[in-house]
């Protein structure tokens, strides 16, 4: 990160240090917010910063569970060790959240999760490199899945026993997720669709958050957990997602992938209880609403009610 006003990034105010949220942090826990601030902190070193009261947003008291959203500020007390932490550059994995078990990331749209070809970047390499350079190694295992378009949270173990326990969780209960989707057409109504997929029952909900000129942008909640679910079913009932040339949603050179963002999950942890992560959207995908004459600001605000959303809402 560059260090000036401009960047939105931080800038000293002692014995205070300020820093200022921008879209890149829109609905990022805060906990995330100051791991990616300091990321060769010590393992636990911002929770313990929020509870010891050295951390503040819009100078009103937080929990590691805050998020964040464009133009606050988060002010942090000022320390030898805390302003040596700090990094000018974001790291190269997008981490929501992480403990013992397991990390949370934001994928990027066009990552593939696992190598499909020989030297092929992927998410999970990309991920053990990340750890073994900051001094963490660990083996990762997916627990979830997101296809290589599709952009946003998704579970990473770091242990085959990990991966076990949470993966009958996700197999059992079918993850709480909700995602955005930018599909061509106007979907003036929210609907059920419950079209069986490869012979089994599958059901995913949708609900407009707002449409523009041709096009409307979705949140989307899958019950089930069938492969290529959201897309499938949404170019069934005639709203392709856009990008998406497997299903009809057409070829958009300027994507790395599709228009289609797993934003926000929730889960049972092992050893805290509930947790609530939502993805921060692309700047490749607010730029592609802009385009289809969708606001940032409108883009932000439509988030921000969805972050307070679960599937039953939908």
């Amino acid at each position: 990160m560059q260090a000036s006003r401009t960047t939105g990034w931080w800038c000293n105010r002692p014995p205070m240090l300020s820093f200022f949220i921008t879209h890149q942090d829109h609905c990022r826990r805060l906990e995330s917010y100051l791991r990616t601030l300091m990321p060769a902190s010590p393992f636990g070193y911002a929770r313990k910063l929020i509870r010891s009261g050295a951390v503040r947003c819009n100078g009103a008291k937080v929990t590691p569970h805050t998020l964040l959203t464009n133009h606050d500020t988060v002010t942090l007390k000022e320390s030898g060790a805390t302003t040596g932490y700090i990094a000018y550059t974001r790291p190269v994995l997008d981490i929501l959240y992480e403990d013992s078990l397991i990390m949370i990331a934001n994928k990027p749209a066009g990552l593939p999760m696992h190598r499909t070809a020989e030297c092929e970047e992927n998410l999970v390499d990309v991920g053990q490199t990340y750890m073994i350079q900051r001094e963490t190694p660990c083996k990762l295992y997916p627990v979830n899945r997101l296809d290589r378009g599709t952009s946003g949270a998704v579970i990473l173990a770091k242990s085959s026993s990990s991966a076990g326990i949470y993966g009958r969780q996700v197999k059992e209960t079918v993850l709480d997720k909700l995602y955005l989707a930018l599909v061509w057409g106007t979907a003036a109504e929210s609907g059920v669709i419950t079209e069986p997929l490869d012979e089994k029952e599958s059901e995913t909900r949708y609900r407009p958050m707002v449409t523009s000129e041709n096009c409307t942008l979705l949140a989307v909640a899958p019950i089930t957990g069938r492969m290529h679910q959201i897309r499938r079913h949404l170019a069934a009932i005639g709203h392709p997602v856009i990008g998406d040339k497997r299903y009809g949603g057409g070829d958009m050179p300027q994507l790395a992938g599709f228009a289609l963002h797993s934003f926000k999950t929730s889960l049972t942890l092992s050893e805290a209880g509930a947790l609530t992560v939502c993805a921060p959207v692309s700047e490749e995908l607010m730029t592609l609403c802009e385009q289809r004459w969708i606001e940032r600001d409108s883009l932000l605000k439509t988030v921000t009610r969805l972050a307070s959303l679960n599937a039953s809402g939908i």
